[in-house]
């Protein structure tokens, strides 16, 4: 049951605003010579991140991406090791991509609207919340990893 919760939350949410959304944007464009090798390089690392992050959530926190759904435990491994919102920067890194690819400044504002609504959630929403979820646990990792930018040092290890 978890398997079907998880893949309706990634077709609910990171699918529509890294996916559906851009793809609508670009509708009837044609990829740019001149960047889409570019796109093409965040395109595929960002997809890949974002499906780890995604396994994270399952595996290890015992739930989904979705507020509904929210994973039980919380989820220190994999690229939550050195950022704490590896799976908002993997969106943002597939944006960056569709954006690039079709050289669409659309695009390029939607993800910059987007990266500040993500900040913005996380501030008023997510983090008080695993606060009162995790209290100790959450305070430990909250002192020792970034909020976006990764830990170089822990990673080089």
């Amino acid at each position: 049951m978890l398997i079907i919760r998880a893949t309706l939350s990634f077709l609910a949410m990171p699918a529509v605003v890294a996916g559906l959304v851009p793809a609508l944007i670009v509708r009837g464009t044609v990829p740019d010579h001149d960047t889409q090798l570019f796109g093409l390089a965040l395109l595929g690392p960002g997809a890949g991140l974002l499906f780890w992050c995604v396994r994270d959530f399952f595996v290890s926190g015992k739930g989904t991406l979705a507020p509904w759904d929210p994973p039980v435990h919380l989820v220190v491994v994999g690229l939550y090791r050195y950022v704490r919102n590896p799976m908002y920067l993997a969106v943002l890194t597939i944006l960056a991509g569709w954006s690039l690819l079709y050289a669409s400044v659309w695009v390029a504002g939607y993800l910059a609207g987007l990266a500040m609504i993500f900040h913005l959630r996380v501030l008023r929403h997510e983090e008080p919340w695993l606060q009162r979820q995790f209290g100790a646990e959450w305070e430990a990792y909250r002192a020792t990893v970034s909020r976006w930018w990764p830990n170089w040092r822990t990673i080089s290890r």
